[in-house]
């Protein structure tokens, strides 16, 4: 009997909501508003060409660029060296010679490599510039090793460990004696793979005195004979990138060893201009200096990625589509209060919390499928444009780009509950819809546009509802990639459904409120 009785009160509701032509022709409007303005805020007339960004195997854009030198595993195989130094170069601008200047995440180590294609899957064990030894894989996942730096005083052996298709990378500092850093399984790894010594350094940050600037850096890795057990290749191709014979490095002749750039670089210092070089040679005792640029991560976006769009660029509409979004939820009970139509609702239904909880329902509903309808519009479309016009694009996992669509919807609907418990307080609609816009929208626009300092800028974004926003972002923050994470360059504090929780929250409270003072109160 409860249960009908509440479907009889949601289906009076959405009569309600959709015979008046104002509410139904203000939410076609957010849904056009959000497709347009996403559109022409993003229709710049001609970019520099667009950059076809690599894929890992999550479908996130990734850097896949650094110097390798390697030979063909077949099969289960071992590979240890010892690192004995780490060194770097930076530019420090043109007609300037370079600095010797090692970046925090450059990295000299070892590597296993599905292939020499982009974005393929790898695991590899490193020492970086300032963050110790480091096993990273999938391009996004990285597990802190042993700390200190690298010298020849301090070398670490460095090793990694085939069975089947799992990788297990061990570090030591004196060879005998190995310490476990972790272990990663790559599903589908085929039996022959790439594996060897790499060199990398991701750009050089340095304050230009109007924000951050970045110039093209090198990593120079000076390895020791490397050992070798398992099925490993006794030749291999032509030693590009070194100069051609040299002795035997452990497990095979010397020229089994064969030296690649992989990559250009996309979003790092892949390619070297004309005072950083990368390559690498051979010692008589049958070790391996390795000089390369670039990195193996993901891309974050930011001033890093250069001139481009992340997806959520597309959907700046959704401010305007908001606006229209809130005015049609607060109108949907203030309309009601002004007319003295909702006391004969009450009349009608006595239940003054299941009245509000319907209208909630069909405010949401209405909201969420605008929300989620534009974005599955303005994403390709926009997409699409951008590409056409020479821009590049962030390329997204399909899960990620799914749970931005489903998430603009979501963020849609708990505004529209939100404006509405905010119109059920007030009883006024202007007043209710400039506050909402004011605790909603005003802070992320302070928040983004670079006026306030980052630190404030933060916890604008964490503590208003202007949170809610954070489910349409997908510059994630990795502490391994160095960039500038604030803001006004695309990042958000907050994970996106923690963003979103805390927007579901003031939208709870709001109706909470909301159902005790219409209890308390006439009509």
């Amino acid at each position: 009997m409860t249960a009908s009785r509440t479907l009889r009160v949601l289906h009076a509701e959405w009569t309600k909501f959709r015979t008046v032509r104002g509410w139904v022709l203000g939410s076609a409007g957010a849904l056009l508003l959000t497709v347009l303005v996403g559109l022409l805020g993003t229709a710049a007339p001609a970019g520099p060409g667009a950059v076809a960004y690599p894929r890992g195997p999550g479908g996130e854009a990734v850097n896949d660029s650094f110097r390798f030198v390697h030979r063909t595993l077949t099969g289960d195989g071992t590979l240890t060296v010892p690192l004995r130094a780490l060194t770097g170069l930076a530019d420090t601008g043109i007609g300037r010679a370079p600095v010797a200047e090692v970046q925090p995440w450059a990295k000299a180590g070892i590597i296993v490599k599905e292939s020499l294609d982009q974005g393929s899957p790898y695991a590899a064990v490193m020492a970086t510039g300032g963050h110790g030894v480091r096993m990273q894989y999938g391009y996004t996942r990285d597990v802190a090793g042993p700390s200190g730096e690298v010298s020849e005083r301090s070398p670490r052996w460095l090793r990694l460990v085939r069975a089947g298709d799992t990788l297990t990378g061990y570090a030591s500092t004196d060879g005998a004696h190995f310490t476990r850093i972790g272990a990663t399984r790559l599903p589908g790894l085929p039996r022959t793979v790439r594996a060897g010594l790499f060199a990398a350094s991701p750009q050089a940050m340095h304050d230009t005195g109007t924000g951050a600037g970045f110039s093209p850096a090198v990593a120079t890795g000076a390895f020791g004979r490397p050992e070798l057990t398992g099925g490993w290749s006794e030749s291999g191709g032509s030693a590009g990138g070194g100069p051609a014979g040299g002795a035997s490095a452990g497990g095979g002749p010397a020229d089994a060893w064969s030296g690649t750039q992989v990559g250009g670089g996309a979003g790092t210092s892949g390619s070297y201009t004309s005072t950083l070089t990368g390559g690498f040679t051979r010692d008589p005792g049958g070790g391996f200096t390795v000089t390369g640029a670039g990195d193996i991560a993901p891309v974050v976006g930011g001033p890093v990625m250069g001139v481009g769009y992340a997806v959520e660029n597309f959907l700046v509409g959704t401010f305007a589509g908001l606006v229209v979004v809130i005015a049609v939820s607060t109108l949907f009970v203030t309309g009601e209060y002004r007319h003295g139509l909702l006391r004969t609702t009450l009349t009608a239904t006595p239940s003054r919390g299941r009245v509000l909880a319907a209208k909630a329902l069909v405010a949401g509903g209405v909201a969420g499928v605008v929300g989620v309808a534009a974005a599955a519009v303005v994403l390709p479309l926009g997409e699409s444009g951008a590409r056409d016009r020479g821009f590049s694009v962030l390329p997204v996992g399909s899960a990620t780009e799914a749970r931005v669509i489903v998430g603009t919807g979501l963020l849609c609907a708990a505004t529209a509950v939100l404006a509405l418990g905010v119109g059920t307080l007030l009883r006024r609609g202007a007043t209710a819809v400039a506050l909402v816009l004011a605790s909603l929208v005003l802070p992320f626009l302070l928040a983004t546009s670079g006026v306030l300092p980052p630190g404030a800028s933060e916890w604008l974004l964490r503590l208003t509802p202007a949170a809610g926003f954070a489910i349409q972002r997908t510059l994630p923050y990795y502490p391994q990639v160095l960039s500038v994470y604030e803001p006004s360059t695309g990042y958000h504090p907050l994970a996106p459904w923690t963003g979103l929780a805390v927007l579901c929250g003031y939208a709870a409270l709001a109706l909470a409120l909301a159902a005790a003072r219409l209890r308390g109160r006439d009509a």
